[in-house]
């Protein structure tokens, strides 16, 4: 047998070894020791209503209705597009940035009943991959009242659903407590 016929097959049995391992062996160890360790979240953490899927905690989705929980804008193509996952690398003295938010300020303060002022700021600016899935327990909170009456609830079931959506800090110290909107609107949803 000749060098390069040695070689090449030497060659194709390191690929496929090395597909074998790194291709297969090694996705599967990681989905094993992952579905052990964290269940839900090896699977995408996936939100269920009525037995059906209706989108994962860890991605924004649209919500438009004003009987629904509202989460950050998003900046990633439209509609929360996650193949267009980014920011809009508009910086703060951006012409168009500044109206947007503006505008956006103006929308949700009037749909709260509250001056622009007193809108947080998660609720007008988008995330670094435009596709955050929480927000701040503020900006659930100014939602409360809206929310409650559009779908003829007491506020106190809204906020009982909104403290269901609310995860605090991880280990106790990193980070800030946030309100997973696609939780909060699952738990609407089975309010009725």
């Amino acid at each position: 047998m000749n060098a390069l016929l040695r070689s090449s097959l030497a060659g194709l049995r390191l690929l496929v070894v090395l597909t074998l391992l790194l291709g297969l062996a090694y996705p599967l160890l990681v989905l094993g020791v992952g579905r052990l360790l964290a269940p839900e979240r090896a699977v995408g953490s996936l939100v269920e209503v009525d037995g059906r899927v209706v989108g994962s905690e860890l991605l924004g989705q649209p919500f438009d209705g004003p009987g629904w929980f509202w989460g950050r804008p998003s900046a990633a193509g439209d509609g929360y597009d996650g193949l267009a996952s980014s920011g809009s690398n508009a910086g703060p003295n951006d012409a168009d940035l500044v109206a947007d938010i503006a505008g956006r300020q103006a929308t949700l303060a009037g749909a709260s009943g509250v001056s622009p002022a007193d809108v947080p700021a998660d609720a007008v600016t988008a995330s670094a991959s435009g596709l955050d899935p929480d927000v701040s327990p503020e900006w659930a909170e100014l939602q409360v009242p809206r929310v409650a009456a559009e779908r003829g609830l007491g506020e106190a079931q809204v906020r009982a659903v909104v403290a269901d959506a609310t995860r605090g800090r991880p280990l106790g110290v990193l980070g800030e407590p946030r309100v997973n909107v696609l939780l909060a609107n699952a738990g609407l949803e089975r309010l009725g």
